[in-house]
């Protein structure tokens, strides 16, 4: 972080809201700097404390913001809240701590859908992720019960209207893995370009078949690595990082010096990872 940025993109960095809710909270008088209301375009300092909505926060020196993403293979069974009331896991449990900020999931899965799950600590890059105009494709891996005619492919690729408006996969493929399926479960990779709940299984019961197994297997230009298994992370590099942030049409940070803490803790957890892999083969993260 620089000296003097607008208060606006400090916050949506932090995660707390885009810049256009920020700036109406601002207009509204929702958001104070060091005690005092804060104005449209007011720029802030390293060490400065602004209340938004009643949540506080203080702005860190630049040597405390480390740009960070990381890559979680989610399990079934965890849900993406960071507490749960009924003491259910959640996908933050097995996250790295952070020594500024917090992390943010880019979108959701629900409680019954394994694969790829996105966290930074970049508020603005998350939200700029989500946002439909970014038109960025979401592929999943889905175990269909039922009979997939053309006609079904066809009905799903051009569009189908469902309670919140139309939907549709942008494209529909036959797994291989189905040369040794047996009955009536097969497998299929399908494609959304915006994250709305339950859209995929939505749409494949809209045309009477049920989703026994759902995985998604990727995001953007961003794919599971096969060494990444069931209930473990790996933090993307610094040229994943910069794609990811293209992707998102924003500029790629600069390049990152972790401090000694946080450095140790990737290494150590990417030996682990590439160790496991090298005894049961990888897999390119990039398709």
């Amino acid at each position: 972080m620089s000296v003097n940025e607008k208060l606006q993109k400090v916050l949506a960095s932090a995660g707390f809201d885009s810049r256009r809710a920020i700036e109406r909270a601002v207009s509204a008088g929702q958001v104070t700097l060091n005690g005092q209301r804060a104005t449209l375009g007011v720029r802030v300092a390293p060490g400065d404390r602004i209340i938004y909505q009643g949540r506080s926060y203080t702005v860190p020196a630049m040597a405390d913001k480390e740009t960070r993403v990381l890559l979680y293979n989610k399990p079934e069974g965890e849900i993406c809240s960071r507490q749960d009331p009924d003491g259910r896991n959640t996908v933050f449990d097995k996250l790295p701590r952070l020594i500024t900020g917090r992390w943010i999931s880019v979108g959701r899965l629900d409680i019954n859908t394994s694969g790829l799950l996105l966290f930074t600590n970049d508020g603005e890059l998350a939200n700029k992720l989500m946002h439909p105009s970014s038109s960025i494709d979401r592929e999943y891996l889905v175990r269909v019960h039922g009979l997939v005619t053309p006609e079904v492919k066809k009905a799903l690729t051009d569009g189908v209207l469902l309670e919140d408006g139309e939907a549709k996969f942008t494209d529909v493929q036959e797994s291989k893995n189905n040369e040794h399926a047996n009955g009536t479960n097969r497998w299929f990779y399908c494609t959304v370009m915006e994250g709305r709940n339950r859209e995929v299984r939505r749409l494949w019961e809209s045309q009477d078949l049920k989703v026994s197994r759902l995985k998604r297997v990727r995001y953007g230009n961003i794919f599971i690595p096969s060494y990444v298994r069931s209930g473990q992370w790996v933090e993307l590099n610094d040229k994943e990082l910069s794609d990811l942030y293209k992707t998102a049409g924003l500029d790629a940070p600069r390049k990152r010096k972790f401090q000694p803490k946080t450095a140790q803790a990737r290494e150590r957890n990417e030996r682990k990872l590439k160790s496991a892999g090298r005894r049961g083969g990888n897999k390119p993260r990039y398709k």
